[in-house]
């Protein structure tokens, strides 16, 4: 008997997450669609926002030790970056970020790789060493507190924030980040022309 109603109980649960997920994935295509700018070149790699949105001053813990916050990067562009050592896709646009890191990187521009890996930075720092991912440091949000308060529904999700803090533009998914469009994208974004 015990087993038979763990089994429906189970079912249940399933077949309540497939239409959460029906549910969630009906919504935010419907969003999408209701605050989609109109394409420009600049988005050739992001969906631009019409007008900068408040970013919540996240704070994480820093690979070299103590925390960090977003708001210490205030005064440059920052793009972003949330994902997790378990993410395939992750994985094999993290070699393209810390190339654009080196590309791009300096008091304009920084690539912050988020990860929300439970293993912590040392999780982060084998993988690191794993690819031969040298110009990014490490950063991690083992509370997950950044996927709630950035509206994060998947891995990898990059934000592109101005040097206020707030987010300009957005793209769900991996992206060859040391590419001429994604670059070209950003320096385009940076320098306030289509965001």
């Amino acid at each position: 008997m015990t087993r038979h109603v763990l089994n429906r109980l189970a079912l249940g649960l399933a077949l309540a997450a497939v239409l959460a997920l029906g549910l969630w994935s009906l919504n935010w295509r419907s969003a999408e669609k209701e605050s989609a700018p109109a394409p420009s070149a600049a988005g050739a790699v992001f969906r631009v926002h019409p007008a900068p949105l408040e970013v919540p001053d996240i704070a994480f813990e820093h690979g070299a030790g103590g925390r960090r916050a977003l708001a210490d990067f205030r005064g440059r562009h920052v793009l972003v970056n949330i994902w997790a050592t378990w993410c395939a896709p992750c994985r094999e646009e993290m070699p393209a970020l810390s190339r654009l890191q080196q590309k791009l990187g300096g008091p304009q521009f920084h690539v912050l790789a988020l990860s929300i890996d439970s293993g912590g930075a040392d999780a982060v720092k084998r993988f690191y060493r794993e690819v031969g991912v040298d110009t990014l440091e490490v950063y991690v949000d083992r509370s997950l507190q950044a996927t709630s308060a950035l509206r994060v529904v998947g891995v990898p999700t990059t934000l592109l924030l101005d040097r206020e803090g707030r987010e300009i533009a957005r793209h769900v998914g991996p992206a060859q980040w040391d590419g001429a469009p994604a670059v070209e994208s950003i320096r385009r974004l940076m320098s306030g022309a289509g965001g």
